[in-house]
């Protein structure tokens, strides 16, 4: 075992989301609720969809909507339950790699989740957290540009710069969902240059050239990303955001640095790496490294490149 193995469990980076797990395992909804209404809504989002990873939630989130339908965390919940449900059906593989049969069930899930989602973004249209569930329904259901972006800006009335669901957009707005790079590129810069110095947005800068540097073949894909504009591009988010003094370690901070750390192990700036592996200790995330390899692996590796021994992290 590498001398910084990575821990990959978010819990360990963000103690609510063991607390809540708990709560929502002894299906206390009201202790769950009230640990969910004192978050801000970025950690509330990210909560609502960590509650939504175990398996069995369906029953017992249905059971509290039947209670109080006007319940829009349980709704939120239940949403991006029935969507990580999907989703493992369908898998991450391209579009040609899905049996019809997966299709199916992976849409059938997802109008099961749509339809309950309008009830409840009707009932209670000022909560970021339905509309960000909304817009990834939109994608899994292949409404469209225009119908993502609708809700997108509906969302933007109230939280201008969600983060969440900036992420989500920007996937629809990728080729592989029927998006161009141009829309993509365009979006990411905007939300990225809309928000204060120090903060988390500038994520979706290298996020985006990640996702472009994906849809390339080899070898011109690394070529792509250590070419200007994209890496230029992405140390002036970095600057923006991970590398300014205004950054704060509120929920998501540990993702944003491992995304940036991703791409500048691919552009070999050892480092660089190393500054954010020793910001981060041995918080890592599945993604974006998934991308590059076996997240373990992968992070064990260019730690050891760019910590090498004797240097503390």
């Amino acid at each position: 075992m590498p001398p910084h193995h990575p821990v990959l469990d978010p819990a360990a980076a963000y103690p609510k989301i063991t607390e809540l797990r708990s709560l929502l395992d002894a299906r206390d909804w009201a202790a769950a609720r009230a640990l969910l209404d004192a978050a801000e809504p970025v950690e509330r989002d990210s909560l609502i969809r960590s509650g939504a990873e175990a398996g069995g939630r369906e029953e017992f989130l249905r059971g509290v909507l039947d209670a109080d339908p006007a319940d829009s965390a349980a709704a939120a919940m239940l949403g991006q339950h029935l969507i990580v449900e999907a989703w493992k059906i369908r898998t991450g593989y391209r579009a040609s790699h899905v049996s019809p049969e997966q299709f199916a069930a992976f849409h059938d899930l997802l109008r099961r989740a749509e339809i309950m989602l309008i009830g409840a973004t009707a009932r209670t249209p000022g909560d970021p957290a339905l509309w960000t569930t909304r817009i990834t329904t939109a994608r899994g259901l292949e409404l469209g540009q225009s119908e993502a972006r609708r809700r997108y800006d509906r969302l933007a009335e109230v939280a201008p710069h969600h983060l969440p669901a900036q992420r989500q957009l920007l996937q629809q707005l990728c080729p592989k969902w029927s998006g161009s790079w141009e829309r993509a590129h365009a979006f990411a810069r905007e939300a990225a240059g809309a928000v204060p110095p120090g903060a988390h947005n500038a994520v979706l800068i290298a996020e985006v050239h990640l996702e472009h540097w994906l849809d390339l073949q080899s070898p011109g894909n690394l070529t792509y990303l250590r070419m200007d504009p994209a890496r230029s591009e992405v140390y002036d988010a970095a600057r923006r955001s991970v590398w300014h003094p205004e950054f704060r370690r509120t929920h998501g901070w540990v993702g944003v640095m491992n995304t940036f750390a991703a791409v500048f192990a691919l552009l070999d700036d050892m480092p660089a790496v190393g500054s954010l592996f020793t910001a981060l200790g041995d918080l890592g995330c599945e993604w974006p490294w998934e991308y590059i390899g076996d997240p373990v692996t992968v992070i064990s590796q260019y730690r050891n490149r760019a910590l090498p021994a004797g240097v503390p992290a």
